[in-house]
């Protein structure tokens, strides 16, 4: 599995057509899990850890690779199951999200597969632990759950989520505009409404890139003139049903939509980023969760539209 990222090109192809690579894997028992092949660097066996006093439970260690100290995170224990062993017999999927690297610890991987987001559904209740996770999908007959790893992330590493005095320019108003927020996570969803909420922005919730898309459609049916109903819409990239390139690409390709201002707001590793927002025609790409960006972000469409 080492080398995940050697088909970087052939990936992208996958963007705008509803399609993605799932790296399954266990944890404790049968059930499988699965997360998205463009957010892991690698995987390889789990080195020695190194202990780091007071820190998080969930925290296992640090490992050193390649020059970098990154922190391991068991990520069974961090959604409520029994810890994973840890030794020369696990894994460590290495990936980045939100600009910073760490591995989260898992007790086996299983294969790459590619999958279509229509596949992929919202999580149902009775789990046990749906609050963890943003999706479920089926593979040969078992049910694979996709976890919500920016939840774990916000409660193992904490996350401000409010944007600085100074980020904000009390000169240019918000009052009046409307954001249209489409993301699967409730932390993220959070986390952009309360910026909005700091710029005085009024905004729709939608979970995915279908019910986002839908909605349009009934607003173009209601004779709406979207060019100007919304400020600009903030769409996540992973979702159940329809993801976002998916969600940029139908967009653009709608007349009567196309000059709606679209910011992809996603965890993914960077090095795919440039190509993306080309290829799918949004006009922005903006890394989670930095919420003094998503205010510079957010005023300065605000100001082209002032």
């Amino acid at each position: 599995m080492a080398g995940i990222l050697e088909g970087v090109d052939q990936r992208t192809q996958l963007a705008g057509h509803n399609r993605f690579e799932l790296l399954l894997f266990s944890l404790n028992g049968r059930q499988r899990f699965g997360i998205n092949v463009f957010k892991v660097q690698e995987v390889i066996q789990c080195p020695a850890l190194t202990q780091i006093p007071k820190a998080n439970s969930v925290i296992r260690g640090v490992a050193h690779l390649r020059g970098k100290t990154i922190p391991v995170l068991d990520l069974a224990q961090a959604i409520g199951l029994r810890k994973i062993a840890g030794d020369a017999q696990s894994y460590v999927i290495v990936t980045e999200y939100n600009r910073t690297i760490q591995g989260f610890l898992v007790a086996s991987v299983d294969r790459i597969i590619n999958i279509n987001w229509t596949s992929v559904k919202a999580p149902p209740s009775g789990l046990g632990r749906e609050g963890y996770l943003t999706a479920v999908t089926e593979v040969d007959g078992d049910l694979v759950e996709v976890i919500d790893v920016e939840k774990v992330m916000k409660e193992v590493m904490g996350a401000r989520e409010q944007a600085s005095e100074e980020a904000i320019d009390r000169e240019v108003s918000g009052e009046g505009g409307r954001v249209l927020i489409v993301d699967d996570s409730s932390v993220a969803r959070n986390q952009i409404k309360k910026v909005c909420d700091q710029l005085n922005l009024e905004y729709d919730v939608l979970k995915d890139g279908l019910e986002a898309w839908e909605h349009l459609e009934r607003l173009l049916e209601e004779g709406r003139d979207l060019d100007n109903y919304y400020a600009l819409i903030i769409s996540d990239v992973e979702m159940p049903r329809m993801d976002g390139y998916t969600l940029a690409t139908k967009i653009k390709k709608e007349p009567r939509l196309k000059n709606n201002y679209l910011v992809l707001h996603t965890s993914l590793s960077g090095v795919f980023n440039t190509a993306m927002v080309q290829k799918v025609g949004a006009n922005e790409f903006l890394a989670k969760f930095e919420p003094d960006e998503l205010v510079k972000t957010i005023q300065k469409r605000l100001r082209a539209l002032q």
